[in-house]
Parts: C-alpha cells; structure tokens; sequence
C-alpha cells in the first residue's frame, strides 16, 4: 500500500515538471506584464509632486475620453463592416471546396490560406502601395481610364479600405476553420439526405450550415477580439494616409500614442485595461446571446 502511494506521488511529481516550463514561461511572459501594467495604472505622472497614486483615477478619466470613445465607435462600425462579409466568403468557400465538385481542391484551400501567411505589417505595405493616394496602381489605374482619383485612403473611405485589407488577410485562415468542422460532419447524414432527393444546395441550407453554428461561433469570437485589437493595418498606412488615420483612430493606437509618443505609460496602462474589460463584455454578450437563441 504505501509503494503504492509513493508511486501516485511520484508520478504527480512528474506531471508538474512536465508543466512546470509551460508555467515559468506564462507567468514572465503574462501575468508579470499584466500585474506590473496593472501597477502602473493605479499612478499617476505630475510636473508638480512627481509620480503620486491616484487609485482608479485614471480609469475614470478613461471614461470620460472622448478620444477613446471614439476609437471604440470606429471599432464597432468596423466590426459590423468587415465581420459579416469575411465570414459569409469564408463559409462559401469551404462549402464550394467540401462539395467535391472543384477540380484540385487542395490548390484552392492553399491559395486561399496563403494570404493568412503573409504579415500583417508586410499585407499593409502591399495594400499601401496599391492604395497610394499619388502614386499608387490602383490611383494610376483609374487616371489612365480617365476616372478620378478613387481617395482609398481618404476619411470617407479609409474604414472600408483597411476592412478590405482584414479580409484579405483572414478570410482564408477562417475558411480553413469551416472547412474542417464540415469535414467532421458524419457522411451518413449526406446519404440520408440524397436518398430523400435533396441536391447540393438543398444539402448546404439544411444540413452543413446548422452544423457549422459551433464553428461560427469560434470564428465570431475570434473577430471581436481581432477587431478591437486592431493596429497593425492603421499604423503601416498611417504615413501614406496622413492626417485620416490620428492618434487616436483604433483603442489600441490611441494606447500606443499615450505610451511612446506622450510618454503617459500610466494613462496607458488604464486604457488598455480598460479596452480588455470591454473585450469581455462584448464576448460575454455574443455568447449570452447565443444561448438565449438556443433556448428558444
């Protein structure tokens, strides 16, 4: 009995150093920042006393910024933009590819993919240089037909653009996500459904997209997280855009600018954990609203 026992020990001991790496890494590389960040926002910069505590103070002057308010509306139109179109290709393109009717259906699922394996910073510059207000090919393109200036990266059209770039970028990587959810769906379903006289189309509306709502579900989570934490696209275009894209355009820029340009680490630090909190209300709410559709 007690071999027996220092035997459940030892081999509990070993779980732990098989995860204890794994910890060590996660606590350096995310709770330390997150707790130091969270020590730094509880602290406040002055000319005059130097660095005092201020407890929530500037969370509640987080609140009150009309310049993160305003990065957020930009967000949530973007969201409402660019999710919806994004996940409506992707499931097209995995349902086109799971049909077996493609010829090589491996070169497309690749060439659709490719695109998720270019850079975020390398897709903007590409982007950037396609939208150049000046010398751009698309600009050239229009002037050689005779057509005014398209002004992608004007302020009236700028949210589309970056939006088109975002696609771009992850319409494949969730096609990819669909595709293998439809892959796991049981092919005795699809016998059933032929033997009963239902075509491709048929088989698509009623069986494949139901199933794929769990896989839905993952690919939206995903997009709210993406979309607040956009940055990388305004950032590159920011020098090619010019006074379209401010400080303040994303949350995530804004916090940016208050760190390294204002040097208001403090301030910073509360905006993005201010910007994390409202991740998790918008992920809480989706899913809520899930459960409550699922209920009725």
């Amino acid at each position: 009995m007690r071999a027996e026992l220092r035997s459940r020990r030892r081999h509990g001991r070993s779980g732990y150093l098989f995860v204890a790496p794994f910890m060590v890494v996660f606590v350096a590389m995310f709770v330390a920042p997150l707790a130091y960040a969270a020590y730094l926002s509880l602290f406040r910069t002055q000319l005059i006393g130097g660095t005092v505590f201020v407890g929530l103070g500037n969370y509640a002057d987080a609140l009150k910024d009309q310049h993160l308010s305003a990065g957020l509306l930009r967000i949530i139109k973007f969201f409402f933009l660019q999710v919806p179109l994004m996940i409506v290709l992707a499931t097209v393109f995995a349902l086109i590819i799971d049909s077996g009717r493609v010829w090589a259906p491996k070169l497309y699922r690749l060439a659709f993919f490719v695109p998720y394996a270019v850079p975020a910073v390398v897709a903007s510059l590409m982007w950037g240089y396609l939208y150049g207000p000046k010398f751009g090919a698309l600009t050239n393109l229009a002037a050689d037909a005779g057509l005014p200036n398209p002004g992608f990266l004007s302020p009236e059209h700028l949210l589309t653009s970056i939006a088109n770039i975002v696609t771009w970028e992850f319409t494949g990587y969730n096609m990819i996500i669909l595709y293998a959810a439809l892959r796991a769906i049981p092919t005795e379903l699809y016998e059933a459904a032929q033997i009963d006289g239902a075509g491709p189309v048929r088989v698509a509306l009623t069986i494949k997209l139901p199933l794929l709502k769990p896989a839905l579900g993952v690919i939206v989570l995903f997009s709210i997280i993406g979309s607040f934490q956009l940055f990388n696209e305004p950032r590159v275009l920011s020098p090619t855009a010019g006074a379209a894209i401010t400080p303040d355009w994303t949350p995530n820029l804004y916090a940016y600018t208050l760190a390294f340009t204002d040097q208001r680490m403090n301030y910073s630090a509360a905006v993005s954990f201010l910007l994390g909190v409202a991740i998790l209300v918008a992920t809480y709410v989706v899913f809520g609203l899930g459960r409550l559709r699922r209920r009725v």
